[in-house]
């Protein structure tokens, strides 16, 4: 389903897990860091809302979103990182980079989390405007920040 047709931080946590032994690295892009840095606090809270423990939950920041792959594989070949949360924006713009981005990452993204077999979590904003970004990151249309964290509970309690 469409973003624009749902809201990303709205979610059923009536099935999620005991959290709070579990491990979390988060991966944030520092390019569009306004943005960036509201979907890393809608991650942050939303783990420590279900149960994580703040010391569990360590942030590491990569330059921009291609970075996230390289970022996200730093920390998950760490045995004690349960999960890891890779959170970007990727805006379209006068050239054809943000194709090519995010399908790097994208596909970055699935290789580490089945190389490592844990959860490596997609949470890149791809839009065409700044305006959508923003609806993604606490406007609108929720926060992908906390959609990302819920995915990696889901998936831990997979």
């Amino acid at each position: 389903m469409a973003t624009s047709l749902q809201n990303l931080s709205d979610y059923d946590a009536s099935s999620f897990i005991d959290i709070s032994e579990k491990k979390f690295g988060l991966v944030v892009a520092d390019w569009n860091r306004d943005i960036t840095d509201v979907l890393s606090a809608g991650a942050y809270e939303t783990l420590l809302k279900h149960g994580a423990v703040a010391d569990n939950i360590f942030r590491n920041t990569v330059p921009g979103s291609f970075e996230l792959t390289l970022g996200a594989q730093f920390l998950a070949q760490h045995d004690e990182i349960d999960a890891v949360i890779c959170l970007g924006v990727v805006i379209q713009g006068e050239t054809k980079h943000d194709d090519y981005i995010c399908h790097a990452v994208a596909q970055g993204i699935t290789q580490v989390g089945l190389k490592f077999n844990k959860p490596v979590i997609f949470g890149l904003v791809t839009t065409n405007t700044l305006e959508q970004a923003w609806d993604r990151a606490g406007g609108k249309h929720g926060n992908k920040g906390v959609e990302a964290a819920v995915a990696a509970i889901q998936m831990l309690g997979f």
